[in-house]
């Protein structure tokens, strides 16, 4: 029973992490999904396989080696020079999607409260300084308490925009801006979203993985989670659809759904769409700082306030054109890790199938030559 609850509490956790960078503010769902119009519950549908298959495999990786980043699993699945290079690349993007992130609470502070971004987005930067001294524990307490609220609202916001829509269901396809999309291919855009969630998740979800008290933890924590967030990414998808002509003209989609059913739900939205950006960001600079310092130590410290004093001054470029820019790189980067995870898998599977049908084989012998008994095959 502790065992089951440490799972959920691993997916709520994880759910977070995902959900910050993956669709809190609606823009990312936008673009790889609801742009295609009825085409996007296809390009979800191959999302979920992708992703709850990497988690899995993700989370075990983590508890079988332990790490305390992720340098020791890219080097597991690369080698140690590839591993390495693609270690320095993915960590490079990870902080930049943490600014995208951080530029993403300002636009939310503004649409929200009329309180100027940089404001805002000091706001966040103070509370992550604060939260980042904490131990792992406390962290991963904090990033799991968000979560549930996120669904009630999302289930909440997207079921009455879909039962009352700005735009029927068979004129989505009209309204749908192609265009707007990373590169016109449902599919293709689907699976680099898959990458982007691995990508955003991959650090963490291995250190967690680590920090889990058996394999079973991490292994149905991390399919718990993946569930979740298919299912939460398939309700905003259609109440989106529901308000896409509306939701083409701003930063932040999932007010205007929310907006929509009254004002009070937008502010009370407003200000679960900050505390998962901050879920998010937490997850992904602790994955980038712990990569390069020991947790907690001086040099610690001194990274993750050069980091934030940095984030802050590139969020001056802009939301849209930060997600724009670093969301679809970033995807190829956890395509290319996804990839080597189902390799990986394929290459364990293979001895055990052989090894099943040499026993087989074995039982299979006949008992008439007792010579046969003693012959070592």
């Amino acid at each position: 029973m502790d065992s089951q609850k440490d799972a959920i509490k691993f997916a709520l956790a994880y759910t977070g992490i995902v959900v910050g960078a993956g669709f809190s503010t609606g823009q990312e769902v936008l673009q790889f999904f609801t742009s295609f119009g009825l085409w996007s519950f296809a390009g979800i549908a191959l999302t979920a396989i992708c992703v709850i298959f990497i988690g899995r495999q993700t989370a075990k990786l983590g508890y079988r080696y332990d790490v305390p980043s992720h340098e020791v699993p890219l080097n597991k699945l690369f080698g140690k020079t590839a591993g390495t290079l693609i270690d320095y690349v993915f960590t490079i993007f990870m902080y930049g999607i943490a600014v995208v992130m951080i530029a993403g609470s300002g636009s939310a502070f503004k649409e929200s409260f009329n309180i100027e971004p940089w404001i805002g987005t000091i706001i966040l930067i103070v509370l992550l300084f604060f939260t980042l001294l904490m131990d792992f524990d406390k962290i991963l307490t904090v990033l799991s308490v968000v979560t549930p609220f996120l669904v009630i609202a999302v289930f909440i916001i997207s079921v009455i925009n879909i039962m009352n829509p700005g735009v029927a269901i068979d004129q989505v396809n009209q309204v749908a801006d192609i265009s707007r999309t990373p590169t016109g291919l449902w599919w293709f855009d689907s699976i680099t979203y898959a990458g982007i969630v691995l990508g955003v998740t991959f650090s963490f979800l291995s250190i967690m993985g680590a920090d889990a008290d058996k394999q079973f933890v991490a292994r149905r924590g991390a399919v718990y989670g993946g569930i979740i967030f298919v299912v939460m990414l398939l309700l905003l998808n259609t109440g989106m659809l529901a308000v896409l002509d509306e939701a083409n003209e701003v930063a932040l989609p999932t007010l205007v759904m929310a907006n929509a059913i009254h004002p009070v739900l937008g502010t009370l939205f407003s200000v679960i769409i900050i505390l998962l950006i901050y879920n998010t960001v937490v997850g992904m600079l602790y994955s980038v700082a712990a990569r390069f310092t020991i947790p907690y130590s001086k040099n610690y410290k001194l990274l993750l306030a050069a980091m934030l004093i940095i984030g802050y001054l590139l969020t001056f470029i802009g939301f849209v054109d930060l997600v724009n820019f670093f969301y679809p790189i970033f995807g190829y980067v956890g395509i290319i890790i996804g990839i080597a995870l189902l390799v990986r898998w394929i290459m364990n599977k293979i001895p055990i199938k052989n090894y099943y049908k040499t026993s087989q084989k074995k039982r299979r012998r006949p008992q008439s030559s007792p010579l046969l008994i003693y012959i070592k095959v």
